[in-house]
């Protein structure tokens, strides 16, 4: 029986899932929080996690970002009233292998649960298109005139930190010296009045380009 951890701040609506989801599937734990989803994720090791992308503490992506850092092979889906685009291409830039909102029918949400623990993207049919245009840059980004002030690379090695990899995986990633990984750093930790790494993580999340 495949085995699915739950993620919601709203209690009520959580009871709700877990009761229409536990006859058919295993439900080895479920937070109301990120830090305490983050780390009964690690604990339970679940096949899929299903998760709300708008919750304090960072929401889905802190959650999706964090849990992928140690366990690359959990599977997200993200469930959210939200069905706005930008919501959607953070959420499947961060890690999560599907998106559908919470007016899902019960058995459709069922058999997204299956198909993403099977390895398939899954998506409510408006929101497909979003992932495509993302993917063809067609999308247009929101200005963000902090954002405006980094060059290409110093938003490559922005995001890459923010998702928790090492300086040393950067810099195999993106092709470049560690000491280039770290003299980008400081001049992003300069052009953005923050003092580490910790601080740029939670700037990349809480804009969305994680």
């Amino acid at each position: 029986m495949t085995a699915i951890y739950l993620v919601d701040d709203h209690e009520l609506f959580l009871s709700g899932v877990r009761a229409e989801l536990s006859e058919r599937f295993d439900v080895c734990g479920w937070s109301t929080d990120v830090d305490g989803a983050v780390d009964g994720i690690r604990t339970n090791r679940p096949d899929v996690v299903l998760v709300d992308v708008h919750m304090p503490g960072g929401g889905g992506l802190s959650v999706v970002a964090n849990v992928l850092q140690t366990n690359p092979d959990i599977r997200f889906l993200a469930l959210s009233v939200s069905d706005a685009p930008e919501d959607v291409i953070a959420m499947i830039r961060a890690g999560s292998r599907g998106y559908v909102t919470k007016s899902i029918e019960p058995d459709v949400l069922a058999d997204a649960i299956d198909r993403v623990a099977a390895g398939d993207a899954v998506f409510s049919p408006k929101l497909a298109g979003f992932v495509l245009d993302a993917f063809s840059e067609t999308v247009p980004v929101e200005a963000d005139p902090e954002l405006d002030r980094l060059t290409p690379r110093e938003r490559e090695v922005l995001r890459q930190i923010a998702r928790g990899y090492a300086y040393k995986q950067v810099a195999t990633r993106l092709s470049i010296s560690v000491k280039t990984v770290e003299t980008h750093v400081s001049a992003v930790l300069r052009k953005l009045q923050l003092s580490n790494r910790h601080e740029l993580a939670r700037w990349a999340t809480e804009r969305r380009i994680v």
